[in-house]
């Protein structure tokens, strides 16, 4: 079947009450539009047109980058009907395939169980339905007493009588031979509403004996989203989609009502995650791992063995096996943390690598740093790499001892297995097996307490 795609894209979402236009809303972390564009892939079709109209830069620049896509503006938003007819001309193949781009919750298997219907029973058009009484604004589907669709009638057209007698809901999701689009041209305006509506074109085929069929799936599957609370909502479906998903495959969830797990995030098996807990973006984790409560993970590859503590934020990292990072620690982008090393509570790692074994166990800065195997990193510690212009590199060498509250100020490089003495202020390069001292001499004033006091007393 040689296949185009259309997603109409171009409605304003005036109940979603925002500038950003509606098909770019997220949920899970990726813009609505994008669900509908992923769900089509797998059909390999040989074009796929985006429909825009409201915000048509904003939706091409956000969706720059996928493969296949093109797009078309839809001038005036005069209804689907015209919509679709916007993209006509560059259509190709001999079956087309409308979706709508405020759908997220469409899935691939329906789609290819769809097309696999409508060819096997040679339909010039067919159209998803569905049965949900708890649902509304979806046009209702006119069958004859044979049972044979002959049209749909939009939800706000309908009188109580047809909502009483059709309970049979409009997916709004349509495959049709290419020769169906003439029919675009027929389409009347709707006198009260000013657009053309692509439900008119069932009742076109129908009276032409074409053949039409509408075929249940899912209502969950075809849900739109108008509101943001038709937002959330399809984000709780997704979500659960996704942490059953998970949990299928050996992760365990303590409390999963309570974790937000992106789509796109990887999660091997026997890890277990605790409430609370933020996994965002390409985030991979391994085997093994636990993520304790309060944690936010983004765009950060995981090994295994790995333990992240309570309320720690890690962004755009890499954490090689059994390391333990928290709790409370911030690991900013371009973080590299090595095997069995430990990042502890109030430590704060931006744009280093720390090496194998390597501890930095509490209360330290360490930015724009190159830190060897086995170091150990006393609390307190701070490189100093920002001069107020420019960024400057420290690099620590493999089984360095540094003592608390050590300032490091970049550029300087600390040699192989050197002491660096609690207080320092490094400023100087250190050569390797070395003591590092920097601090004044201690003096103690014999009976400088008892002369104080002293003096206290008389000035009262």
């Amino acid at each position: 079947m040689n296949l185009s795609v259309v997603i109409l894209a171009a409605g304003k979402g005036k109940r979603m009450k925002s500038r950003l236009p509606k098909v770019l809303h997220e949920a899970l972390g990726r813009p609505m539009l994008q669900y509908v564009v992923d769900a089509v892939k797998p059909l390999k079709p040989q074009k796929t047109i985006v429909v825009t109209g409201n915000g048509a830069e904003e939706v091409k620049k956000r969706m720059d980058g996928e493969d296949g896509l093109s797009f078309v503006i839809q001038k005036e938003l005069l209804g689907t009907g015209d919509a679709l007819a916007t993209a006509k001309g560059e259509l190709s193949g001999n079956t087309v395939l409308v979706l709508n781009g405020d759908c997220p919750l469409i899935t691939a298997k329906t789609l290819k169980r769809f097309l696999n219907k409508h060819s096997r029973n040679k339909n010039d058009l067919s159209f998803l339905s569905f049965v949900d009484d708890s649902m509304s604004g979806y046009g209702r589907i006119l069958r004859s007493e044979s049972g044979k669709v002959t049209g749909i009638i939009e939800d706000k057209h309908a009188g109580p009588e047809e909502k009483r007698k059709f309970k049979e809901l409009n997916g709004g999701i349509y495959l049709m031979k290419t020769g169906i689009l003439k029919y675009l041209d027929r389409i009347k305006k709707n006198g009260s509403s000013g657009e053309y509506y692509l439900t008119d074109i069932v009742e076109l085929v129908s009276k032409e004996g074409l053949k039409a069929e509408a075929y249940n799936c899912p209502a969950e599957e075809i849900r739109g989203v108008n509101t943001r609370a038709e937002l959330l909502e399809i984000s709780d479906v997704l979500k659960r989609r996704v942490i059953s998903k998970w949990m299928d495959r050996g992760v365990t969830f303590i409390a999963p009502d309570t974790s937000y797990i992106h789509t796109s995030v990887s999660i091997g098996r026997d890890t277990i995650i605790y409430p609370n807990t933020y996994l965002e973006g390409n985030t991979r984790i391994g085997n093994n791992c636990i993520v304790y409560p309060g944690s936010r993970i983004y765009d950060t590859i995981i090994a295994n063995g790995v333990i992240i503590k309570d309320n720690t934020v890690i962004e755009k990292s890499r954490i090689g096996n059994e390391s333990e990072i928290g709790p409370f620690a911030r690991l900013r982008p371009g973080s590299v943390i090595g095997r069995k090393a430990k990042i502890g509570n109030f430590v704060e790692i931006k744009k280093s690598s720390i090496g194998n074994g390597s501890k930095a166990s509490h209360l330290s800065y360490l930015g724009d740093a190159v830190i060897g195997s086995k170091v150990n990193i006393g609390a307190g510690t701070i490189t100093c790499n920002y001069d107020g212009k420019n960024k400057f590199r420290t690099i620590i060498e493999s089984g360095v001892f540094v003592g608390s509250d050590t300032q490091f100020v970049a550029p300087v490089k600390i040699g192989r297995d050197a002491f660096i003495a609690a207080g320092a202020t490094v400023t100087k390069n250190v050569p390797a097996g070395s003591l590092a001292i920097s601090r004044t001499k201690q003096q103690n004033l014999k009976g400088w307490v008892r002369r104080k006091q002293l003096k206290v007393k008389r000035q009262e």
